[in-house]
């Protein structure tokens, strides 16, 4: 067991051994130089985990800087705390804080999965993926990507985050390396770099995507330690979806920094143009070059209204696979399989043409998106382009910095005076100061109602400034 070493300027406040090396020794306890106790684990604890302790003897326990740098994802603290005020009397409280569809798992799915568990499979599945799960994958993306893709280049997990944290574990081969996010951006992005030991350098991201020179300006200034670019298309926040001519920039960067596109693709069936699955945007893995610098990130929770199944996937080099497998090994061990089932019969019925239920609820999401832009640019200080994909609205409220109220602020207002819960743009990190971000996927009557109360609560706000 690795010596309790006691924190920078502290001072041995006992005579005990400076190695705590079995948890019956009698714990070292130090002396901080702000006057707190520092002390390893009481008898029988096990592994040495250092406590802070109040002098009113509080104790607060302390965790690998990476980890003691986390905080909770923006759109799960807003559902707390509109839960919270759904206890107080009031109306209703409207949710357009969370990408979470209102339309249920289409049968299909559904079946395939109760099948699966009628069946018996219950036990371990493969690590990286079913066969025939990871087949279907790889002719999916072949299919809508226009690249050949082999199973080996598969590897399935429970959702799409692992795809995204595994391969920047994989990635960042030292502390300090650099990987570049969009700012504003996912913020799962940041916690995920730094998770893996890396530094986020956030890189602003307007209507048609990152700006190239600064893009450039970052990666080569990196002195070669930028090993990856997180690209996100159709984006959340924005619904921004990058052209052509705007990924072969980032991939041009890419190559030119020898770093690799981790490319976030869950929204790749929500893309307001063709069909459904057709893809109807840039993938990073479609450009000449980048198959075997991309690591392609996509899942089923979206497009197929598959939230809380959890399943997704990373498409990338086959060695690269490997190590994530491995990855998966350690950490989730595999992936259900009666889940996988669902995802097959998902992509089988997708690519047999059978996706009238899909197409239904794009139809749906599309007139929704219509209908919020509209209602957003018709108050007084709010503007919202139309997104070309996913299914958020960011609405640009910047005027109302002026009289002084911060995004933060405003959502907070919005939900306690409104009963209507929004994200602030600074969720997504320091480029989302001055807007607002809106979910459009409840039902009709709820969204609607939701951008309503928003009108009502800032006329009044700008009324009384």
């Amino acid at each position: 067991m690795a010596a309790f070493v006691p924190p920078a300027g502290g001072r041995l406040a006992t005579d005990a051994p400076r190695r705590c090396i079995a948890a019956a020794r009698r714990p070292v306890v130090y002396v901080s130089p702000a006057g707190l106790q520092m002390k390893a684990p009481p008898e029988g604890a096990g592994s040495v985990a250092p406590v802070t302790v109040s002098r009113s003897g509080v104790e607060v326990h302390h965790f690998a800087p990476a980890v003691e740098a986390l905080e909770n994802e923006g759109a799960y603290a807003m559902m707390a705390r509109a839960a919270d005020i759904a206890k107080t009397p009031g109306p209703l409280v409207m949710h357009l804080e969370i990408g979470q569809p209102s339309y249920p798992t289409p049968p299909h799915i559904v079946a395939a999965a109760v099948a699966s568990l009628s069946d018996g499979e219950t036990k371990y599945s493969p690590p990286a993926g079913i066969p025939a799960l990871r087949s279907a994958i790889a002719a999916h993306v072949s299919s809508t990507r226009g690249v050949d893709v082999h199973p080996e280049q598969v590897v399935v997990g429970p959702g799409a985050k692992p795809g995204l944290l595994l391969a920047l574990l994989a990635l960042v081969r030292a502390p300090g390396d650099v990987v570049i996010i969009p700012d504003p951006g996912f913020p799962s992005y940041a916690a995920a770099v730094t998770l893996a030991g890396g530094v986020p350098v956030r890189v602003p991201v307007g209507p048609g995507g990152f700006d190239a020179a600064e893009l450039r300006r970052v990666a080569l200034g990196a002195c070669g330690r930028c090993v990856a670019i997180v690209v996100n298309s159709p984006g959340n926040p924005t619904g921004c979806v990058i052209d052509r001519a705007g990924c072969e920039a980032i991939a041009a960067v890419a190559t030119e920094a020898d770093a690799f596109v981790v490319s976030d693709e869950i929204y790749s069936g929500l893309v307001y143009e063709g069909k459904p699955g057709d893809a109807p945007f840039t993938s990073m893995l479609s450009l000449p070059g980048m198959v075997s610098r991309t690591v392609l990130v996509d899942g089923f929770s979206k497009t197929f209204s598959m939230t809380g199944w959890r399943l997704g996937y990373a498409v990338c080099p086959p060695y690269l696979a490997d190590r994530m497998a491995l990855l998966l090994v350690h950490s989730v061990g595999c992936t259900a399989t009666f889940v996988q089932r669902g995802g097959v019969a998902a992509l089988t019925s997708l690519a047999n043409g059978e996706d009238a239920a899909l197409q239904g609820m794009r139809t749906d999401y599309r007139r929704r998106r219509d209908a919020v832009v509209a209602g957003l640019n018709a108050i007084e200080g709010v503007t919202a382009d139309v997104p070309g994909g996913a299914f958020y609205a960011w609405a640009d409220v910047r005027a109302y910095g002026e009289l002084g109220f911060t995004s933060a602020e405003l959502a907070a207002l919005l939900l306690e005076e409104g009963r209507v819960a929004v994200l602030p743009g600074t969720d997504f990190g320091p480029g989302g100061e001055g807007y607002l971000r809106l979910s459009y996927v409840g039902e009709d009557e709820e969204v609607l109602e939701g951008v309503a109360r928003i009108k009502s609560v800032l006329d009044r706000l700008r009324a009384s400034g």
